[in-house]
Formats: C-alpha cells, sequence, structure tokens
C-alpha cells in the first residue's frame, strides 16, 4: 500500500532525546519493506516556543507558520538521519517534490510546506496528491475525542466520525500559527474530498502504527 504517515512532533519530542526518533526509525524500515511510505513529521513544542517568541517581537501569522515550518523540517531531517540508505536523502519543499522522490522507491520525509498549512493539513493534501491508500495521523492522544481529553477526565472516544461531524467539532476553534486542534479545516476538507481513509492514533505506542496499516480497532476512524 501506498501510506502517509503524520507524526506529531510532541511524539517525537516529548523528551529532548533520540528515544522515539530510534523506535519510529526501526518500524518505518521494517514496514518500507511492504509499504510506499511517505511520513510528514510536525513541529512539536520547539515550534511552538518559537513561534510564541516572534509572535511576542510582532511578527504577523504567516511570518510565525514559516518560522513554524522551518522547525517541522528541522524535525524531519533527524528522522531523515536515523533512516540512513532506507529514507530518500533531501526533504521536499513541495508535494510535487514528494512525488518525484518517491519514484526513487525510499521512504519520504518532510515537514511543512507554506504558510496556513499544519502538518495535519500537509499530510492529508500529499496523500490526495500521490493517491494514497490510507492516511494514518498519529497524534499525542487515543484517537478523536467529543471534547480535550487532557482537559476533562469524562471526554469520550470516538471510535468513528465522518469528515462533516469533525468540522462541527473544530468549527470556531483558533486558525493561529502553533494552535491547530485535532485537525484544521483544510485537511478535513480535503479527507473529506478525496474520500481518503484516514486513521487517528496515539502516537506514544510505535506499535499502533502497524496496527493501523493492518486495519486493526484502534483509533478514531474517518469514514466518507
Amino acid at each position: 500500500m501506498k501510506i502517509v504517515v503524520a507524526i506529531g512532533g510532541s511524539i517525537l519530542l516529548k523528551e529532548y532525546d533520540s528515544t522515539k526518533f530510534q523506535e519510529y526509525s526501526e518500524v518505518l524500515k521494517s514496514l518500507s519493506k511492504e509499504h510506499e511510505l511517505f511520513i510528514v513529521v510536525g513541529g512539536g513544542k520547539p515550534a511552538r516556543d518559537y513561534i510564541g517568541l516572534v509572535r511576542e517581537l510582532g511578527a504577523g501569522e504567516a511570518q510565525c507558520d514559516d518560522i513554524g515550518i522551518e522547525v517541522t523540517r528541522i524535525n524531519a531531517r533527524i528522522l531523515l538521519s536515523s533512516l540512513g540508505d532506507y529514507a530518500y536523502h533531501k526533504i521536499p519543499q513541495n508535494f510535487q517534490e514528494a512525488e518525484e522522490y518517491s519514484a526513487y522507491g525510499k521512504i519520504i520525509v518532510m515537514g511543512g510546506t507554506e504558510p496556513g498549512h499544519s502538518t495535519d493539513a500537509v499530510s492529508a493534501i500529499l496523500a490526495d496528491y500521490v493517491q494514497a491508500d490510507k492516511l494514518i495521523n498519529l497524534t499525542s492522544v487515543d484517537g478523536m475525542f467529543d471534547k480535550d481529553p487532557n482537559k476533562y477526565k469524562d471526554a469520550k472516544l470516538i471510535k468513528e466520525i465522518t469528515a462533516d461531524g469533525i468540522m462541527e467539532l473544530i468549527s470556531g476553534k483558533e486558525n493561529k500559527a502553533g494552535t491547530y486542534e485535532i485537525f484544521d479545516m483544510t485537511a478535513i476538507q480535503m479527507i473529506k474530498r478525496s474520500s481518503l481513509e484516514t486513521i487517528i492514533a496515539n502516537g506514544f505506542e510505535v506499535e499502533n502504527l502497524k496496527k493501523a496499516i493492518d486495519g486493526e480497532d484502534i483509533g478514531t476512524k474517518i469514514i466518507s
């Protein structure tokens, strides 16, 4: 299968060490023997910290996005380093480059692309662009909840939801650089438009990536 995987920066960089990079490297190397993989890496706390800093200095949201994008590309480069010869050696700057580089038969690793798009949106657009079979979004919680599980103990996991249902959940949310929650609207619109099979799962458990690819019942499934 052709699979796009979005890995949240908060997963890889919860601690400032190489542990998660190494764990994902081993799993991705194994999966690449059977699947064509495109990996989109988020910015996490480092991106939020830098965005907050430049915002305090009076930068506009597009400039803040640019800073965040640079951080995602640094994170992508770290993951790229851990994959060695299993990955293509350059970080794509856009979707066309990602597709071109994939011709070499190696794992493609990238970060953000342009202001206004979270890496969730980048992964959804990329999946549509390369006509992926599946999009897997690995986040810091077990899937999509009816409310923030980090704030509300009674938050309930949604096992299955439509793209329209997600749009209702996120309507009215902030859309500033570094503040995207769950998914941004661009990502959901792309998933809906392309009827893209999408799974949201907890990325702290690296094996969840294999489980999502194999169709096991984990996380949240977005249906068209």
